[in-house]
């Protein structure tokens, strides 16, 4: 078996974590579940900057993080634009309802990126990703055929890979 972390950064101002998401960041690394074989980033600063605090917390800092941008959208106006037609909180499911053609590309895309993460890893390892709301709840639904609730900041899933299978559980 082989397991995923998957979490979106935590409150920030721009590209940068805010003092709160800092804050959250270090809560959050209190509920972590080392040891970590990656920590992996969309390559976004928010991202690479959650996970610089959470790998410190794990006493880690020997394990590089490394950037995984195509668990990045390319098209993150249009995401956007789907999430204010849907409305607030809108899952992916919803957002599918206003624009499917992005949602069943995008959550394909981003499911093989999260696959080729899973598949990095050694029999019995596991990864801390961090990343963006809709595209990880995207990803989860291209790589397990499953659309989970929206993730607040600093949320996450856990994704386990069994034999090919893959089962998603909720994080604390």
């Amino acid at each position: 078996m082989r397991y995923v972390e998957l979490r979106r950064h935590t409150d920030n101002d721009g590209d940068q974590l805010t003092p709160r998401g800092v804050a959250d960041a270090e809560a959050i690394s209190g509920r972590l579940h080392p040891p970590y074989v990656a920590f992996v980033s969309t390559g976004a600063a928010r991202c690479t900057q959650m996970l610089e605090i959470l790998r410190s917390a794990t006493g880690q800092n020997d394990v590089p993080i490394t950037e995984a941008t195509a668990l990045r959208s390319s098209v993150e106006d249009r995401w956007r634009a789907a999430a204010r037609t849907a409305g607030k909180g809108a899952d992916v499911e919803a957002m599918r309802a206003v624009d499917p053609d992005l949602v069943d590309r995008e959550s394909w895309l981003l499911g093989v990126a999260l696959r080729q993460v899973v598949e990095g890893l050694p029999d019995g390892g596991r990864a801390l990703v961090v990343g963006h709301s809709p595209t990880n709840e995207a990803a989860v639904l291209g790589l397990a055929g499953e659309a989970i609730s929206s993730m607040g900041k600093g949320e996450g899933i856990l994704v386990i890979e069994d034999g090919g299978d893959y089962r998603i559980e909720p994080l604390a």
